[in-house]
């Protein structure tokens, strides 16, 4: 008997018998099965009760209310050389105020676009933050080209890592400051055009961003390919799967969630040192608002400047979230 036989004999043998009658279920039966009593949503995710939802949302809570309280009582007692420290209620003012701005220069673009002229006003907080944005994008997608395979490699070749491991402990600790300079002159010596297609600044940042932001990538990628499990790599030999066959079925989803974790850290890293970038190379960003706004002096420039390391706070805490979503979202496909 072979083997096909005889796993279908022991099959036949093990199945369950069929039952004698199959009773037709009602309307409520039907409607029991069909919604759980844990109040199921799409995509698999499920809604937190009422009292989980509160308890994972007072401490936050209570300790934002806290520091705004202790912000609104300090701020009056430090004094600087515009006036004391804005609270709370005063960057809240300006806030507003740089979007009624934004909005009247969005009215006055749009009138002289109807008169057929060109509209040339100064950037508007909000174009600021989008261009920090599609900066920090460049620079961090710049950084995870270079970084994720340079990393596989060098965790799948210990002679590879032993080469260029004295290089990123040397390079990794460099500060942005250090690196604005040497961009610059590279950057303005290769970019000759009086017009060209992407303005200088935002080259010169974008590879400021990459330069400091590949780090934590390189390292976790590396990191992560070198642990994979050596069975793995066993089953690889004995498959006798091609290097690239190797690297694609099981080397690069073994070590995705090192992968991830690097390029979370290397995006936070890279949103830190954008604003000192734009800073530098007056790359009209927040960067550059924050520093245009200290070189004005004004009685609201501080208000402004607050508002400034408000945003960038929260768009980096965002950045932080959706890269989080991705990793889960990412894990989840592959784990299924």
């Amino acid at each position: 008997m072979n083997a096909a036989v005889l796993l279908q004999d022991e099959f036949a043998a093990t199945k369950s018998p069929e039952p004698e009658s199959i009773q037709p279920l009602r309307s409520e039966q039907l409607v029991e099965t069909a919604v759980p009593s844990d109040k199921a949503i799409p995509f698999g995710l499920k809604l937190p009760s009422g009292r989980a939802a509160f308890e994972a949302l007072w401490p936050p809570l209570a300790g934002i209310g806290g520091f705004l309280a202790l912000w609104a009582m300090l701020a009056p007692l430090v004094q600087t050389s515009l006036g004391a420290l804005p609270g709370p209620g005063d960057v809240w003012s300006a806030f507003l105020g740089l979007m009624d701005e934004a909005a009247a220069a969005r009215v006055a673009a749009g009138e002289a676009v109807a008169s057929g002229y060109a509209y040339t006003g100064p950037p508007t907080f909000i174009d600021q933050i989008f261009t920090s944005l599609e900066t920090v994008a460049a620079g961090f997608l710049l950084a995870t080209l270079f970084a994720v395979p340079l990393g596989l490699v060098a965790g799948m070749s210990k002679r590879v890592n032993a080469a260029i491991n004295p290089i990123i402990q040397i390079m990794r600790p460099v500060s942005p400051l250090a690196w604005l300079p040497i961009v610059t002159m590279v950057v303005s010596a290769s970019v000759s055009s009086d017009d060209p297609a992407l303005p200088k600044s935002f080259v010169i940042s974008a590879v400021v961003v990459m330069l400091c932001s590949l780090w934590p990538t390189l390292i976790n990628t590396a990191i992560g390919t070198a642990s994979i499990d050596k069975d793995l790599i066993a089953v690889g030999r004995v498959l006798r799967l091609g290097w690239f066959a190797r690297l694609t079925k099981l080397v690069l989803p073994s070590s995705l969630p090192y992968i991830f974790t690097g390029m979370r850290l290397s995006l936070g890293t890279g949103w830190m040192v954008l604003i000192a970038a734009e800073m530098l190379a007056q790359n009209p960003g927040l960067g550059k608002f924050v520093w245009d706004e200290f070189q004005n002096g004004s009685e609201k420039s501080l208000a402004r400047i607050m508002v400034a390391v408000v945003v960038i706070g929260l768009i980096g805490f965002a950045l932080d979230r959706v890269m989080m979503a991705l990793q889960a979202f990412v894990s989840r496909n592959r784990n299924a």
